[in-house]
């Protein structure tokens, strides 16, 4: 966790998509609370991820190049980071890619458009799944 000035560590959070908006969105709605990196392909993610830990991902199934599937593969994969809770965003509702990101461990998935309300409770259950935080 990252200290911040008012003596509260910020959970940190990794988000991967390659549309600029999503990105913009995402940042509006979880920059007061958490510690957020942007990156905008699998690549990039994976790159991150060998030299910086999180504490959670939001990650997009359709990207070019490496999309979400295939970076989740790697992802848990990789020996320091293979339990870190993924919620997968979709734009389409596509219960073959849920089903496979499922299979892999994920902790949730949001459809595309979504309300900033219903991102961050999601957020907040992968993050604390007791509810004692």
């Amino acid at each position: 966790m990252t200290q911040t000035g008012d003596g509260y560590g910020k959970k940190r959070i990794l988000v991967v998509d390659d549309a600029a908006i999503i990105l913009s969105r995402i940042w509006d709605a979880l920059r007061n609370d958490y510690e957020v990196t942007m990156v905008n392909s699998g690549i990039r993610a994976l790159k991150y991820l060998e030299q910086e830990n999180t504490d959670l991902i939001l990650l997009d199934i359709r990207m070019p190049l490496k999309d979400g599937i295939q970076t989740l593969r790697e992802i848990r994969a990789m020996k320091d980071r293979k339990d870190i809770p993924v919620i997968m965003l979709t734009g389409v509702e596509d219960s073959h890619s849920v089903l496979e990101s499922a299979k892999l461990g994920i902790c949730d998935y949001i459809l595309k458009p979504f309300h900033e309300d219903d991102l961050r409770n999601r957020i907040q259950r992968a993050l604390d799944p007791d509810g004692r935080g």
